[in-house]
């Protein structure tokens, strides 16, 4: 309840007393005179205020007869100390020859009980002194000088705007409310302690110190708790800190305290931060007690953090470990004897000896027993305060009385309070202690504090350690010091505790917010891969550098893995064995040439070009070193290009020795010159130009677009591959293909060269040597394209070392052999001799590869003692008398029953000047509202209404009485005295009677309607309001006699709130009244907006009593913000003040949102305010009709009643005429005489205006509702349209009868609406959606676009109609107000620190990760099989990777299967076509079709590779392939040996063992059996199966045969292996037998190609990902099985085909010499 009122109540009882009696005395005291509990005379006086009892027994109130004086109880030993110690420092002073040397200082000590009331006694007692009586005039010097006090802020507040008028200065010792600091309103209060701004701040740090980011807040309801919590509210916010409750209560009020109990029992907060006052704490701590509720660590404020009266047997358990900020303690010296003996034998003595102070001691007996008290002498921390400040009013007295050393003061100066105010801003001096004293600009002291800690001591007592202190003067970072080794927490652990809403998340983890939760309650989400977060807490990951990687905890970034082959590891030293070790081999060879250059066989083997052949293949072998090492933009230029050249003059050494073995071959004789044209010359001329274009080739592509190193980053996301990039791709192809070329071309020309002698016929070594070479890199291209990172080197390496290790063993093997081994073979006799001609064939095969995302019931007490003040012991006529004037009323009319109505008919108030030497004039209302006089009408015809009704109170007749509240508490409470009293100013004998109204319709304004009803409800007098929508009035314990037929704000805030997030506003602005309407109503609107998520820019408030400055700051708030939405709560008057000075602003561009009190106020949409309020939305209740309203108040007319004021000033200005008479028209110039016949129907103003029928619906519904309840009680019965019984007249009738009877309602009006009132006399909350839309007349109207029904169950309440909205500016486009964007698919939204949470920035998902909806807090990781599209906004199916037959690498290996299949049918055709020749005899028939049938079913298992993997797939591939090759091989086993066998035989008809058909079959189904047994143990045991393979792509599935048992799988492949090694060595013996029919040469190709294969798959196989590796497979087997049927059976072909005259008996049979 303001202040204002009760400052104002009392001076009207403090001027009750001039009355127009002549009686002697013009001043007169009403009452007793306050008469102090201490005091002493003095040359100068200063008084005191302090809670020296803490309790007030009110005494029964009968409303008949004087109160009796209300007691105190309770001693409060804190504050009796403070007494003591304002006396010392008097008594000190009046001692000491150097401050005020030759005055006396004296004292008046008041006891204001801990009550705002007894303050405002004491107060007045100070001023006036005890005189009952004072001469002609109130006008006098106060009877004190300053006053030192209060304790608590809303006391000295009260006591502040008490004596500001007279500029009678006071200084507090312990008022710490941050609202004292304004000089405006307190320009005469000084303090002696900092503002609760420092310490509000203090606490907030220190919560944030310790972590506490979960915290509890309970607070006393007054000022200083509500001032001190709303700071470190905001501070906390600043820090980061969430409070999960706000509780507040007051001493006075034990069922709030029950609450506050159950919600802290109910919590998960482990600490609280008690901003209490002393009495409000040591209640709280009493309930912990009894609840047993400890192990809470307690933050305190000074007020009550050292108070030694909260140390009880029992406290400790709930206070223990309590950390808080107090006031430093002050060492006085001297106080401890004064307070145990002086004290008693001075100041106390002097009220036993005083007979006028009786009373006060007989009252005050309780202070005896505590004379021996001074246990807290060493805790002075308060009286420390009390001392400077009783010092600071000595130095200003001292400086006014011009006090100089050795000659005193000047007591002849007059020395006045204000001028005490004056000296005191001046003031700067140093007490004893050393402590400097002097008042900041705003009158306070500098903000120092200890921070405290409960402990106990080592004799068990409770201490207060000091752990810390706070020093405001400091600069920042030093202004704050704490131990924190030194504190004891709760429970006396050593241990911090912790009060969290979501535990920390650690590194590694970002918090992502818990929806409608506050923005400390959060779940950890593991930080994506490549992203980290290094620090606790972290509100988002941090992607890592491009060249780092997040490491498995992922809280820092590492640098990636560089994978490179390098030296150190395995692979890279095994390439490098067998690199050196050809080296060597190499080396060995060349020496062992050079020491053999002049045998034969060297010298025919062209030594020259043989030993630059071997200095070539030491380069090759040598240059794969190159390809080794970390790459560098050297070793990238050299290895590529060391490669080529080198192979080139390789191949061409190797071109030059078949060109050279040809030519001399083809010579016809002997003595042929043919050599000459390819002599040694031209031999080193053809090497060096197949080089040279090499050279040419490789300097090209070094000069346009050369190798360098490269970091790929994109095949693998945690590592890096560095490697060496082609520069030129075409460069690199060039330099391939060119080898290939030319081994191509050595390769035709040793096949030319198959009939030469074969003694010295290199061509078939050429031959083998250049069929491994195109083997092994046409392996290496798909190998090579499919490995990733350094694998790509092995395989390249590998292809260096293989081909050159097979051009040295394939060229030089031989001759080595026959050097070392057989020497009597070199000879030139050996080398001229001839064998039979060879048949050659090459292998040449094509395949192509394919490429891998949140106390004013005491003001009652006083207006009864105002009231009742007259009773005096004065002899007066009449017992019971009203003071002053009576309140009559604007407009009435007796009847059998009376209304009273109260509205706001005029909107402003004139205040008179104050004296205080004479009666203050009586306010003045001015301005009339059209609104508020229409609200009145309605009141009238609905009562004139229900009068002529003959079904509703027939024959009772309705009277009313309709008062002004101007809007004002202090004339509403007026008009509730006026209503309950009458206008008889005595009565007889007694005040005792009826209230002389039944029922009270009104006010307009919540925070009138509680001081109304906070008067008129102790009577029960029924009040029902159309317009106060507080929700604090739905409290019943509170106000148990309040009606109204408005729906709570409650409802219309949380509707509120639903809009804007209905619209997308989530940073929005908030404006509200300072009164109970705005404030409650907004606490509620931020509370809802809060769950809904959205957030609060700013929150201003605004007064009508306020200066216009602070309009004007207002304003400018809102222009520099940046929400362009703004929801105002405010009553008319307030948004009148609003808008006028967002004119003066040219404020506009916003969207407003209002509530129901001015969003159809017709005043307010005027032409002049459209640009500020077109397309302003908001709540209002439904618009209805009154049938006869209109018609009604457009009689409204003076002629009514002439001498009626109110109707008159209506009609004045409502026309804009004067009713003045013809002398004051005379001495006015403006302004034109009224007639009285001007017409209502021509004017259009809020009065007239009946389209908008909202807010005088309500007021139609309240006269009904108080009819129907007078209905009900008189009994009133009717039969249909004829009355059969007429009402049961009482002449006793009660407003408590009406208040019961009120609750029970239940009618229908005649326009269909339904009332009645719920359990808290409210109606059902059903509000219109209005929108602010000019019409084509440019005129403002209120279109409903939606509505809102609380009664509805949620997502059906808020509902729009369809109908387009006007935005703001009259923008047809709804206007956006984030703070943020909204965050799109596939971004999260990371808070940004210190911001609300709708302050976010938008954070894109990782790889992975997907956001399916707009402003995502969080991302959600896609399950295993799915994998994050592009814009990360759903997860997709990952692509499932198998090589299938619809692409291409899958058709063409198809095509070469169903290829080779064929192939190998159209030879078996031919074979069983001529099956009668001698070739196919020879050849082994059974074994020949068998060896065909497993090479058909070889090419037709690779397709079993191919499409998608099933179980039954995965099982056949495998088994099929290991069966069907060791079939093949063992056909090619036994062929080879029937071979042998059948060539070893040294004649023709020898009886050898033959190796017979059953023993050849017996033995190929033998090792078929051995590979059939291997692979139905494999399936048996572990066979393969399908597996999806997640681990090497991230976002794909490789889906892939899993070989179940690499045992059996590597046995399958071993066995093969073994059968052809078994055949290749098989052959090699055969070497020597007949040429004509030697099978085992074409085995011996066919098992060399098989085995080049092989090996280089290997390597191919373990490095290819995915499909790769079943294509490399899949060519193997084509490659070997094409290797196999174009060695074997293509020679036979061509002469069964092409030479049938050799397929003869005889030809078999010849040998060549």
């Amino acid at each position: 309840m303001s202040l204002v009122v009760i400052v104002g109540c009392f001076f009207l009882g403090l001027f009750g007393a001039f009355r127009a009696e002549g009686k002697s005395p013009f001043c007169e005291i009403l009452g007793s005179p306050e008469l102090p509990l201490l005091s002493k005379e003095g040359d100068v006086t200063i008084g005191g205020a302090f809670s020296i009892h803490s309790k007030i027994t009110q005494p029964p109130l009968s409303f008949t007869d004087t109160p009796t004086r209300l007691t105190c109880s309770s001693l409060n030993l804190r504050e009796f100390r403070f007494a003591q110690t304002m006396i010392f420092a008097i008594e000190e002073i009046n001692r000491s020859d150097f401050l005020l040397p030759n005055v006396s200082i004296g004292y008046r000590i008041y006891d204001n009980c801990g009550s705002t009331l007894s303050s405002i006694r004491a107060a007045m007692a100070l001023m006036n002194g005890e005189e009952w009586t004072e001469e002609e005039t109130c006008s006098g010097q106060s009877a004190v000088h300053a006053i030192i006090g209060e304790s608590e802020s809303s006391s000295t507040i009260v006591l502040a705007r008490t004596t500001g008028p007279f500029k009678i200065p006071v200084i507090s010792h312990s008022a710490t409310c941050e609202c004292l600091s304004n000089r405006q309103e307190f320009p005469s209060f000084f303090r002696t302690i900092a503002s609760d701004l420092y310490q509000s701040r203090a606490l907030a740090q220190l919560v944030k110190h310790f972590g506490w980011s979960w915290v509890g807040a309970i607070n006393s309801d007054s000022d200083y708790g509500n001032s001190g919590m709303a700071i470190f509210l905001a501070a906390a916010q600043e820090e980061g800190v969430c409070v999960e409750y706000t509780e507040k209560f007051h001493r006075t009020e034990p069922e709030k305290l029950k609450k506050v109990i159950e919600v802290i029992r109910r919590s998960t907060a482990r600490v609280i931060v008690g901003f209490l006052a002393h009495v409000e704490m040591n209640n709280l701590l009493e309930q912990m007690s009894l609840h047993n509720i400890t192990g809470l660590q307690f933050i305190g404020v000074e007020a009550w953090i050292t108070a030694d009266s909260l140390i009880t047997p029992t406290s400790f358990s709930v206070l223990g470990g309590s950390l808080g900020f107090a006031v430093q303690k002050a060492n006085i010296s001297g106080f401890a004897d004064f307070v145990i003996k002086e004290f008693w034998e001075t100041a106390f003595q002097s009220i036993k000896t005083n007979s006028s102070y009786v009373t006060s001691y007989e009252e005050n007996l309780d202070l005896i027993e505590i004379k021996d008290y001074n246990d807290d002498v060493a805790e002075l921390r308060y009286s420390g305060n009390i001392y400077k400040a009783v010092y600071a009013v000595a130095h200003s007295l001292h400086s006014i009385m011009k006090c100089k050393d050795n000659e005193g003061c000047d007591k002849t100066v007059r020395v006045s309070p204000w001028q005490v105010v004056e000296s005191l801003k001046q003031v700067n001096f140093t007490i004893k202690n050393g402590d400097q004293v002097w008042f900041e600009g705003t009158g306070a002291a500098v903000a120092r504090y200890e921070v405290v800690n409960w402990q106990l001591g080592s004799d068990g007592s409770v201490q207060f350690k000091p752990v810390g202190h706070y020093d405001a003067s400091l600069p920042p970072g030093q202004k704050f010091v704490l131990r924190t080794e030194a504190i004891i927490w709760p429970g006396g652990n050593t241990e911090v505790p912790v009060s969290v809403c979501s535990e920390r998340c650690l590194p590694g983890t970002h918090k992502v917010l818990q929806k409608g939760k506050p923005i400390c309650c959060y779940d950890c989400v593991p930080c994506a891969d490549g992203e980290i977060s290094n620090t606790t807490d972290s509100n988002d990951c941090t992607q890592c550098p491009e060249e780092y990687w997040s490491n498995q905890n992922r809280d820092t970034c590492i640098l990636k893995i560089v994978e490179f082959l390098s030296f150190t590891e395995v692979m890279g030293k095994v390439l490098v064995f067998f690199a050196l070790f050809g080296e060597l081999l190499t080396l060995l060879v060349a020496i062992l040439f050079w020491i053999n250059k002049d045998t034969p066989l060297v010298k025919a083997n062209n030594s020259e070009l043989s030993f630059l052949l071997l200095f070539s293949l030491t380069l090759c072998f040598l240059c794969s070193l190159t390809f080794i090492g970390r790459p560098s933009e050297w070793s990238c230029m050299l290895r590529h290009t060391a490669f080529g050249i080198t192979f080139v003059l390789c191949i061409s050494c190797v071109l030059g020795k078949t060109i050279v073995v040809l030519m001399a071959f083809r010579a016809t004789l002997p003595g042929s010159n043919v050599m000459k044209w390819f002599g040694p010359a031209q031999q080193r001329l053809s090497v060096l130009a197949f080089t040279l274009i090499q050279v040419v080739i490789c300097i090209l592509w070094l000069t346009i677009n050369p190798p360098f190193p490269f970091k790929n980053m994109k095949h693998y996301k945690e590592k890096i591959i560095l490697e060496c990039a082609l520069g030129s791709p075409i460069g690199f192809w060039a330099v391939f293909v060119y080898i290939g070329l030319l081994a191509i071309l050595c390769f035709i020309l040793a096949f030319l060269a198959r009939k030469l002698p074969d003694n010295f016929n290199e061509a078939k070594f050429i031959t083998f040597s250049m069929l491994i070479f195109c083997a092994v890199w046409i392996t290496f291209i798909p190998a090579y394209v499919s490995s990733p990172g350094k694998f790509t080197v092995a395989v390249e390496i590998f292809a260096i070392l293989a081909s050159s290790a097979g051009l040295l063993f394939c060229i030089f093997a031989p001759k080595c052999f026959i050097i070392v081994l057989k020497p009597e073979l070199n000879t030139k006799k050996h080398l001229m001799g001839k064998a039979q001609s060879k048949y050659n064939s090459r292998n040449d095969c094509h395949t192509s590869t394919s490429a891998h995302m949140c106390e004013s019931k005491y003001m009652v007490l006083l207006l009864v003692f105002g009231m009742m003040g007259a009773f005096g012991a004065e002899e007066d006529a009449a017992l019971c008398q009203m003071l002053g004037s009576p309140e009559f009323p604007l407009l009435s009319k007796e009847g059998d029953i009376t209304i009273g109505g109260v509205f706001s008919i005029h909107s402003q108030i004139t205040n008179p000047p104050l004296s205080f030497t004479d009666t203050p004039e009586p306010l003045k209302c001015s301005r009339i509202n059209f609104r508020e006089f229409r609200f009145v009408q309605t009141m009238i015809f609905a009562i004139e209404e229900i009068n002529n009704s003959s079904s509703l109170l027939p024959n009772i007749s309705i009277g009313y009485r309709v008062f002004d509240s101007c809007g004002s508490t202090l004339f509403s409470m007026r008009a509730a005295m006026a209503l309950m009293n009458g206008q008889e100013k005595t009565l007889r004998k007694t005040c005792s009677g009826q209230s002389s109204v039944h029922a009270i319709i009104g006010t307009s304004e919540s925070s009138s309607t509680i001081v109304m009803l906070r008067t008129s409800g102790i009577f029960r007098i029924p009040v029902i309001s159309h317009f106060a929508t507080c929700a604090c009035l739905s409290n019943r314990r509170e106000y148990s006699s309040f009606f109204r037929t408005i729906p709570s704000d409650y409802y219309q805030s949380r509707a509120l709130a639903k809009l804007v997030k209905h619209f997308g506003w989530t940073w929005v602005g908030t404006v509200r009244s300072d009164n109970d309407y705005g404030n409650n109503g907004m606490a509620t609107f931020i509370k809802v907006a809060g769950q809904e998520g959205v957030c609060i820019e700013y929150s201003e408030v605004i007064s009508r009593i306020y200066p216009r400055e602070h309009a004007a700051k207002v304003v400018r708030v809102i222009r520099n913000s940046s929400t362009r939405v703004l929801v105002a709560f405010l009553a008319q008057r307030e948004m009148d003040i609003l808008l006028e000075e967002a004119l003066n602003q040219n404020l506009t561009g916003l969207q407003w949102v209002g509530s129901e009190s001015w969003i159809t106020a017709g005043h307010l949409a005027t032409k002049r305010r459209a640009a500020i309020l077109t397309g302003t939305l908001g709540f209002t209740i439904r618009k209805s009709k009154i049938p006869g309203l209109r018609e009604f108040l457009l009689q409204v007319n003076p002629s009514q009643n002439p001498h009626n004021n109110l109707l008159r000033e209506f009609w004045e200005a409502t026309f804009g005429c004067s009713f003045q008479t013809h002398l004051q028209r005379q001495t006015q110039t403006q302004g034109r005489p009224c007639s009285g016949s001007e017409r209502l129907e021509d004017i259009n103003n809020p009065f007239t205006d009946v389209s908008e029928l909202r807010i005088s619906k309500n007021v139609y519904k309240a006269v009904y509702a108080v009819a129907h309840a007078m209905h009900n009680i008189l009994k009133c019965k009717h039969n249909g349209e004829r009355v059969t019984q007429s009402c049961i007249w009482r002449n006793n009738l009660e407003p408590e009868q009406v208040l019961k009877h009120l609750q029970g309602v239940n009618f229908t009006l005649q326009s269909g609406e339904r009332v009645h009132f719920d359990e808290n006399g409210d109606p059902a909350a059903i509000y219109e959606l209005v929108n602010w839309q000019r019409n084509q007349a440019g005129e403002t109207t209120f279109v409903t676009v939606g509505s809102y029904d609380a009664s509805l169950p949620n997502g059906k309440q808020f509902t729009m109609n369809g109908i387009n909205i006007t935005w703001a500016a009259e923008s047809l486009k709804r206007p956006q107000s984030v703070c943020s964007e909204s965050c799109l698919l596939g971004f999260r939204q990371a808070v940004i620190k210190g911001k609300p949470v709708c302050c976010f920035s938008c954070i894109a998902c990782a790889a992975g990760e997907i956001s399916n909806s707009s402003d995502s807090p969080e991302c959600s990781r896609c399950s295993l099989e799915y994998w994050s599209n592009e814009d990360n906004s759903q997860c997709v199916p990952k692509v499932v990777e198998f090589l299938s037959f619809e692409e291409t690498m899958g058709a063409l290996l198809t095509s070469f299967s169903l290829f080779g299949a064929s192939l190998t049918l159209m030879v078996s055709f031919v074979f069983f076509r001529f099956r009668d020749t001698a070739l196919v005899k020879a050849s082994n028939p059974e074994l020949s079709f068998l060896l065909l049938f497993s090479l058909t079913l070889c090419f037709l298992c690779s397709l079993t590779f191919i499409g998608r993997p099933s179980k039954w797939s995965c099982m056949l591939r495998h088994t099929t392939f290991g069966i069907t090759f060791a079939l093949c091989m063992s056909c090619i086993l036994a062929k080879t040996i029937v071979v042998v066998i059948a060539f070893k035989a040294t004649k023709l008809k020898s009886t050898v063992p033959q190796c017979s058909a059953p023993l050849q079959r017996t033995s190929v189904l033998s090792c078929t059996s051995l590979q059939v047994i291997v692979c139905a143990l494999w399936l048996i045991l572990a066979p393969p199966f399908p597996h999806k393979n997640t681990a090497h792509g991230t976002e794909k599935i490789i889906l892939e045969c899993d070989v179940g048992s690499p045992v059996g799988f590597w046995a399958v492949l071993g066995y093969i292996g073994l059968l052809a090694m078994l055949c290749f060595t098989l052959a090699f013996l055969a070497r020597k037998l007949p040429d004509n029919f030697n099978e085992a040469k074409f085995i011996t190709f066919s098992m060399l190609i098989f085995c080049a294969v092989w090996i280089t798959f290997i390597p191919a196989y373990v490095s290819s990902p995915g499909k790769f590796t079943v294509a490399v497979e899949v060519f193997a087997i084509l490659a070997s099985s094409f290797g196999l049927l174009f060695c074997i059976f293509a020679p036979k072909c061509y002469i069964i085909l092409l030479k049938p005259e050799r397929n003869t008996k005889k030809h078999m049979l010849e040998k060549n010499l």
